[in-house]
């Protein structure tokens, strides 16, 4: 007879819950700037660099296309963006920010830098140190790049 797994006891199960509690508080924090969550990671990309075609916001985020998409429209309804055909190719649009989304960036930071202090009150800053350095690492082999390396 084999041993049973206790599922509540491993990394991979406390990451989950974490991940998950943590994608809730982003949601509320978001959403006293009238955004969700997915919306915001989209923002960060074009805040990075406007213009990019579906494909590449989806590659960047490691996301499916469609999710994307669906995302793009919802900000282009809140006029945080525009869509636009590439001039080189009609088939494919080119997400761009509007003054109003581009305005939205500091509102976003006020928000992120409130959740950030809430999430982290209980770690010490080596912890902090530690634990970035350790997502860092668990993205990069989850996704097979670096974070920094995705645009």
């Amino acid at each position: 007879m084999s041993n049973k797994i206790e599922f509540e006891e491993t990394t991979s199960y406390l990451l989950a819950r974490v991940a998950t509690a943590f994608r809730s508080s982003l949601e509320r924090n978001m959403a006293l700037i009238d955004l969700h969550a997915g919306h915001v990671f989209i923002l960060i990309e074009l805040w990075k660099e406007d213009g990019l075609r579906q494909i590449d916001l989806a590659n960047r985020l490691n996301i499916a296309a469609p999710t994307v998409f669906k995302t793009l429209k919802g900000l282009a309804e809140i006029n945080l963006i525009t869509l636009e055909s590439d001039p080189n190719d009609g088939r494919v649009n080119r997400a761009y920010l509007t003054a109003k989304g581009r305005a939205k960036r500091e509102q976003v930071e006020r928000q992120w830098i409130d959740l950030e202090e809430s999430c982290l009150t209980v770690l010490r800053e080596p912890e902090r140190v530690n634990l970035n350095d350790l997502l860092t690492r668990l993205h990069a082999e989850f996704t097979g790049r670096e974070i920094n390396d995705e645009e």
